[in-house]
């Protein structure tokens, strides 16, 4: 069995996997994540949540989940999954699932009747983008596939209700349509590399919740916009891919760049490699620098925790261009937030000192050379900066103690 496989009798049990989650980022601050099933959970979750420039660059949920249906003989099945009031589900596409896999990207297999439909998924490094790929294993006569997009357009943090400032309007496009709900926002752009039809049935999807949130204690319960969906023939055997984007892609290079993907995933097939695996999906990439985020799913950057990290996350590669990427955003920031001679360190009054661990288990395990030439004269300003602030919140004892305090502040 290979890492992450899962059997029919754990995939179908609802206590179960709703509570077991996929989490795949991109080093340019989107993530994708659902449950194995692609019933979603939280209201963090979608197949593509993605930082908005146009708004705030904080992320945004696009595209929530896509339900894909099968026909055959003009029977439908629909094999996605939503959690609606009364712990109703519909539809309960879960009970066609014969597999689950996470080695090299998240694979799930399903079998109705004579039919097996396997669905892949690849988030595109670097591209607020998300491929799904569609494979009819098995069939034993004419198939159609039906893929329904849920569609939220808001902050992660939010809920969304039926409105009437949605903007239904669509564009055709080549191998599909765009849309942009909201005038702020990026148009979605929705294609596939195989001739389709796109159907248009608009219509608001009312009242799914989101389990982990009730939990929490948080709104739980939110309106998606559906507005239709895409068909098309498959034969045994052919794979089709389905793309969704802030930007028009070229539809003949959808396979090439799904399989390009997939082959620069890293083999889950060792402990190495998994540690490797995991610490690249909290560098992030973006115009204000080279970042590390705190956690997923609803963390950003954070100075502490990325000093703290840093180390961790980075001795594995061969060259320090990483690490000095992330340490000099830090640096930008440590300059501009806390090394403030106006507010005083105050807040985070660890945050400094945490920089002179980093760069001590940098030199001696990340192979990071000159330390003290390069950021040596920012090591002197810290440590000055706590001798001769002197005020009544924050100075330096006489037994060489820093001391911090203000009302309400940690």
């Amino acid at each position: 069995m290979s890492y992450g496989s899962l059997d029919k009798s754990r995939l179908i049990n609802l206590e179960y996997s709703l509570f077991k989650e996929i989490l795949r980022t991109n080093r340019a601050g989107s993530y994708s994540s659902s449950t194995i099933l692609g019933c979603n959970t939280r209201k963090y979750h979608g197949f593509l949540v993605a930082p908005i420039p146009e708004l705030d660059y904080e992320k945004h949920v696009l595209l929530s989940s896509v339900d894909v249906s099968v026909e055959q003989h003009g029977k439908v099945f629909n094999l996605g999954i939503h959690k609606y009031s009364g712990s109703h589900f519909e539809p309960r596409g879960h009970k066609y699932v014969e597999d689950f896999d996470m080695d090299p990207i998240p694979r799930v297999t399903y079998r109705v009747g004579g039919v097996v439909l396997q669905q892949e998924l690849v988030l595109v490094e670097n591209e607020s983008q998300v491929l799904l790929k569609y494979t009819l294993l098995e069939a034993n006569s004419p198939t159609i596939i039906k893929l329904k997009p849920f569609l939220a357009f808001r902050h992660m943090h939010d809920l969304t209700n039926s409105n009437l400032f949605v903007n239904t309007r669509y564009e055709n496009i080549n191998g599909g349509v765009k849309l942009k709900l909201y005038d702020d926002f990026p148009a979605l752009h929705m294609q596939c590399n195989k001739e389709n039809e796109f159907v248009p049935i608009p219509d608001w999807y009312k009242g799914l919740e989101y389990i982990k949130e009730e939990l929490r204690g948080y709104p739980y319960s939110e309106d998606l916009y559906v507005p239709g969906f895409f068909e098309f023939p498959i034969a045994k055997g052919e794979s089709v891919v389905f793309s969704a984007c802030t930007k028009e892609t070229k539809t003949k290079s959808l396979k090439e760049l799904f399989d390009k993907e997939t082959a620069n995933r890293i083999p889950r097939n060792s402990l190495l490699n998994n540690l490797i695996n995991s610490a690249q999906q909290f560098i992030v990439q973006s115009p204000k620098g080279t970042e590390v985020m705190a956690g997923y799913h609803w963390f950003g950057s954070r100075l502490r925790d990325t000093f703290v990290s840093l180390p961790g996350l980075t001795c594995y590669y061969t060259d320090a261009s990483l690490f000095k990427g992330v340490l000099n955003s830090s640096i930008k920031q440590l300059r501009s937030e806390i090394l403030d001679p106006i507010t005083g360190v105050v807040k985070d009054i660890d945050v400094p000192l945490w920089l002179f661990w980093t760069l001590q288990k940098c030199a001696k395990d990340c192979g990071v050379a000159n330390v003290w030439k390069e950021y040596g004269s920012l090591l002197e300003e810290i440590l000055n900066y706590y001798r001769h602030h002197g005020t009544n919140q924050l100075h330096v004892t006489d037994e060489g103690l820093i001391y911090a305090r203000i009302d309400g502040i940690p």
